[in-house]
């Protein structure tokens, strides 16, 4: 079953801390010994925030942190998953009749839907059980793609109980999708710092609202350009269109767009359709969904309104614990949300130009990317939150050369390069300012503090 590949190690398990700990378990666990084990590791996006979905390349960079499985195929049709960290509780379920829960954003999910997905684009109807013990060091909503990790790991899991091959360009259909390794300087390392708020992606409306404000601010521009603005659909295909650069691109914004918020009548008159068109046309089902927020009825043809158009971020000076005797103002930052992708999606292109070309102030020229990288996430995007900010001032100023928010904010990790003979000061100075304060308000089980180098990929691991 578990034929040998390009993605197979032999490794003696006895050699390997974590992994004997994990055979031992899992020994424990189910009575039996597996028969082999799969990785896959988390990542870090170094540079290139929230311009992924808008057509735009990312520098993420796979870290030593991974999920790890121990796996025994089994002659019943019986899916038996099971965790180290006891928080998460067993699950066992037919192998063949997958059900996903889409309301729960429950852990074996993300496992299931690796497994399903393996399934369904080889037809199979008829696959065997699996004991299976997952034990992950990737710090969870953290922003480094822990739940990424579980699917790809699930995947792999699938494809080696079935002795099956499939190539990451059919494993991750992106269109197209291209890959390009990039030097990083050898005088620094990446140190990742988790705040320690925890972002729950199944349960806020924050991404899709964005997704929605770069859609709307792609069809703007194009309609401002003469373009066929009701095809389009990202900024980059505005970019792609007229055939300029992003630098370009930016100067374009500010002539088509203005800073001060749309409202959605404005966005109907720009584009020529009705509030109805662009509720039912232009905004997706989860964007539609995207906000519930209870209100009072100020008055029925407002109220009428606000339930209408219910997914609209709200202005900053709704407060909901002392709502006004009016309805709020439902608002499209569309200015602000086009200029961090298109400066953002400079940046990665600057920032892979200094690896390639590696001058001497290589680190520091790095740094100061990063760092306006995160002020336009926290001022352009609005997608940091205040103990973002506070880390990241905290690693700059014990020796970071740059520092930001990685992954998709409102909470998580930042990301910082340090030169590497500061390393030692830096982490034990961050870990006092920021993890050791008086007031005890982060749990101990929760502080992150690393540094890390590039990972290696996902891979099977069989015990010599």
């Amino acid at each position: 079953m578990a034929t040998e590949s390009p993605a197979t190690r032999r490794v003696q398990v006895a050699e390997h801390p974590r992994l004997l700990k994990l055979k031992e378990m899992f020994n424990s666990k189910f009575g039996s010994i597996p028969k082999f084990y799969v990785r896959a590791p988390g990542r870090v996006n170094i540079i290139g925030e929230h311009i992924d979905y808008c057509g735009y390349s990312v520098l993420p960079m796979a870290v030593e942190q991974d999920v790890l499985i121990a796996v025994e195929p089994v002659k019943t049709y019986t899916l038996q998953l099971a965790n180290t960290n006891p928080l998460y509780p067993d699950l066992s379920t037919s192998a063949n009749n997958i059900q996903i829960d889409k309301t729960k954003p429950l852990w074996h999910n993300y496992f299931l839907c690796g497994l399903k997905g393996i399934q369904e684009h080889f037809g199979v109807s008829n696959l065997t059980g699996m004991n299976c013990l997952v034990d992950g060091n990737i710090p969870p909503s953290s922003g480094l793609s822990s739940s990424s990790a579980l699917v790809c790991c699930a995947g792999l899991v699938t494809l080696t109980v079935l002795g099956r091959n499939l190539s990451k360009a059919k494993l991750i259909e992106f269109s197209p999708l291209r890959a390009t390794d990039v030097k990083l300087p050898s005088g620094a390392v990446f140190v990742i710092a988790n705040s320690c708020v925890e972002m729950n992606k199944a349960a806020t409306s924050h991404f899709n609202i964005r997704v929605m404000e770069c859609r709307l601010a792609a069809k703007l521009l194009a309609k401002y350009k003469s373009l066929q603005w009701d095809k389009v659909l990202r900024l980059e295909e505005v970019q792609a269109k007229l055939g300029i650069s992003l630098e370009e691109m930016l100067l374009v914004t500010e002539d088509a767009l203005h800073p001060e918020p749309y409202n959605p009548e404005e966005i109907c008159r720009c584009l020529g359709i009705s509030l109805e068109e662009l509720r039912t046309q232009i905004l997706s089902p989860n964007t539609q969904d995207g906000i519930i927020v209870h209100i009072p009825q100020c008055c029925d043809e407002n109220f009428t309104r606000f339930k209408q158009f219910s997914c609209f971020s709200l202005s900053n000076s709704w407060d909901y614990m002392h709502p006004p005797s009016s309805c709020p103002v439902l608002i499209f930052k569309l200015y602000q949300r086009a200029k961090h992708v298109y400066s953002e999606a400079a940046r990665v292109l600057q920032f892979k130009k200094i690896c390639e070309e590696a001058p001497e102030n290589m680190v520091q020229l790095l740094g100061e990317l990063m760092n306006q990288s995160h002020m336009s996430c926290r001022d352009m995007y609005e997608c940091s939150c205040p103990e973002l900010d506070q880390l990241v001032d905290i690693c700059r100023k014990f020796g970071a050369q740059g520092s930001r928010l990685t992954g998709a904010g409102w909470g998580g990790c930042t990301v910082s390069i340090v030169p590497a003979d500061k390393l030692p000061s830096f982490l034990e100075n961050v870990h006092k300012a920021y993890y050791h304060r008086s007031d005890g308000s982060l749990a101990p089980e929760k502080q992150s503090l690393f540094a890390t180098k590039p990972g290696g990929g996902a891979l099977v691991l069989l015990e010599a």
